[in-house]
């Protein structure tokens, strides 16, 4: 599987412009073995998105983390955008530590693409999950978020 990045970055801020506004940034979009997706994104530290404690709000790190998984997503199923919408179902998301500074979200495809591709093939509504860390840039995880996925077929 071929990712371009960069077209995943751009289609995902466009798409999602709550990401543009907390400054979310792509870092890296790339292929995992058998079919499999990660993506990471970044938070950068701004004290107008902090809580009280100091550190980034639960929702901007929630969106940093549905943000990640949705350019999983994006990368794993855009060549079906034509027949199908991606839309989340359900998240859960457990905040494990304080994070301070800026944090970057990790997130891979829990369920190889062609079985999801598979399911919408043969004319049913596939989910699966996309399961994400969040943490410290020096790599303390913080919080981990699993979003479950759909893909709705167009009728």
């Amino acid at each position: 599987m071929s990712i371009d990045s960069r077209q995943v970055a751009a289609g995902l801020l466009e798409a999602v412009p709550f990401a543009r506004t907390l400054g979310i940034e792509i870092v890296e979009v790339a292929p995992e073995a058998e079919g499999g997706v990660r993506a990471v994104v970044r938070l950068p530290d701004d004290p107008a998105h902090h809580n009280h404690v100091g550190g980034p709000h639960a929702g901007a790190m929630f969106t940093l983390g549905e943000t990640a998984s949705g350019a999983v997503v994006l990368a794993a199923f855009g060549q079906v955008l034509d027949r199908a919408v991606p839309l989340a179902v359900t998240a859960t998301i457990r905040y494990l530590k304080v994070a301070m500074g800026p944090v970057r979200a990790t997130a891979r495809l829990g369920r190889p693409p062609a079985d999801v591709l598979a399911e919408l093939d043969a004319g049913t509504r596939p989910e699966f999950p996309v399961e994400v860390e969040i943490g410290t840039e020096d790599g303390t995880v913080t919080s981990a978020l699993t979003v479950t996925w759909t893909l709705r077929p167009n009728r």
